[in-house]
């Protein structure tokens, strides 16, 4: 039987690590690379990494600071991928088949695409034609309106008339590989996954369905994975504030019964 995945989010802004609430809040927690390091070494199966930057500016502007500040994207991904083990997917700012291509070069095993997918639905197509659909996750921002879910654009601020159900469906025909499903609502809440929206997005598509936002303690994994038929579940801010957050986790759902590969030899510490 295909083992459930868990998976840490970090979320770039300007060159920073941040926090997320709500698509608006945004508390800065690390530099780039520290966070991906941790995670690397407490075994996750893989990473999400995210640019929600909203320009170009990439310099922390702490010259204080003992890394490097830089000035682009691709200057911190070659930073990432000299301390990263373990499958990453590199979301945020992907506009071409170019812009993909330069992350998969770096340390990219699979990318996520958002607004240009929105813009340009033959994008997905096109993408997964040239690097083949398990290199393709298309992320869905999901917001619900009147006991509906819509998609949202512009990092959740802008609301479409496209409802989620037939959005999925239509990424899955134009074939992506993945489907990251993130509600807006609960996204920083800590309150637990939108369980009704995963289940009706897990529902519609046969495609593996990630799991994100709204985790505040580790029986909102158990109850992703014991009610829906998600494939993977995700998180972010959970995962930032504790040693060995991933180990635990993964300690708690395994000795739930769920089907979750276990860590063998945790020997890393905070210290370390």
């Amino acid at each position: 039987m295909k083992k459930k995945r868990l998976i840490p989010v970090v979320l770039l802004r300007n060159g920073w690590l941040v926090q997320s609430k709500e698509f608006k809040r945004h508390q800065n927690i690390g530099n780039p690379t520290s966070s991906v390091k941790r995670f690397s070494e407490w075994e996750s199966d893989e990473l999400i990494y995210l640019n929600i930057s909203n320009n170009d500016t990439f310099d922390m502007r702490r010259d204080d600071l003992r890394h490097p500040n830089h000035s682009s994207l691709l200057d911190i991904l070659t930073d990432v991928s000299k301390v990263t083990f373990m499958p990453i997917t590199i979301g945020g700012g992907i506009r071409n088949l170019s812009d993909i291509q330069k992350r998969l070069s770096l340390c990219a095993d699979k990318v996520s695409i958002n607004t240009q997918a929105l813009n340009d639905p033959n994008f997905i197509y096109n993408a997964s034609r040239e690097f083949g659909s398990q290199c393709i996750i298309v992320s869905v921002d999901a917001k619900r309106v009147d006991n509906k879910y819509f998609v949202t654009s512009d990092g959740g601020k802008v609301i479409t008339k496209i409802e989620v159900k037939e959005w999925v469906k239509k990424i899955e025909d134009l074939g992506a590989g993945e489907i990251l499903i993130n509600s807006v609502d609960r996204d920083g809440m800590k309150t637990g996954y939108d369980i009704e929206l995963l289940d009706n997005v897990a529902n519609s598509v046969n495609l593996p369905v990630i799991a994100l936002g709204g985790v505040g303690e580790l029986s909102h994994f158990a109850d992703a994975l014991s009610q829906t038929k998600v494939d993977a579940i995700a998180a972010a801010n959970i995962f930032q504030y504790v040693d060995q957050s991933v180990f635990l986790a993964k300690n708690y759902l395994v000795e739930k019964g769920f089907n979750i590969r276990k860590i063998f030899n945790n020997k890393t510490s905070k210290n370390e």
